[in-house]
């Protein structure tokens, strides 16, 4: 029984080894629109990102290591994990200073780099897209194909091609929109099973509040 739980630990150890802070191929900048997270579980959790003197649009999901194929997470980090204020300096683009504190826990400890480094860098890359800004201006309910939003991105980032953004749906709702981009934060090709858009003929889009 032992030589069996050996062989086993042996044979997984491998795959761990693979998440090691620092040893990824690209970030892929993910972008969630805020109305339709809090639609979908913001209200029913009573997040402070869902208020109703809070306007916000697209805000910082998260900045993701990715692998050409998987991602690593969960990485053993040498840095000290962020401060509070740290993680609350992350809230104007990120709806919340928890979201911060959890991506850092998930992502940004295998980026390689410190909590301050790894936020600074997620906020460049936020703030080196244009947001489209006809989408703050509906004012109603949409149901719409994920290739419009697409579409609006682009529009507003002509250097962006199909094929280094994707836009993702959930429960019927347009969910993210997901930019691949090198360690430099230059526009990159999305791996296989990042690059593959919201297969529903159409999905809802809530306005900004």
């Amino acid at each position: 029984m032992l030589r069996v739980v050996l062989m086993l630990l042996m044979a997984a150890s491998p795959l761990r080894a693979q998440d090691r802070a620092g040893v990824f191929d690209y970030y892929v900048l993910s972008l969630s629109w805020s109305p339709n997270w809090c639609a979908l579980e913001g209200d029913d959790r009573g997040s402070p990102q869902c208020d109703a003197d809070r306007d916000f649009g697209w805000v910082l999901h998260g900045l993701w290591p990715q692998y050409e194929r998987g991602w690593p997470k969960d990485c053993f980090s040498t840095f000290a994990p962020p401060s509070r204020d740290m993680t609350e300096d992350m809230s104007d683009i990120m709806g919340t200073s928890g979201l911060a504190w959890y991506q850092w826990n998930k992502h940004g400890s295998c980026s390689g780099l410190s909590p301050s480094d790894f936020f600074a860098l997620a906020r460049e890359a936020y703030h080196s897209v244009v947001l489209p800004p006809v989408l703050r201006q509906l004012d109603r309910t949409f149901s719409i194909p994920a290739s419009i939003i697409e579409e609006a991105f682009i529009q507003s980032n002509p250097q962006i091609s199909p094929d280094e953004i994707t836009i993702t749906c959930r429960q019927g709702y347009i969910q993210e929109a997901r930019i691949c981009l090198t360690h430099d934060l230059e526009l990159r090709r999305c791996g296989e099973d990042v690059i593959r858009d919201c297969s529903l003929p159409d999905a809802l889009f809530e306005p900004v509040r």
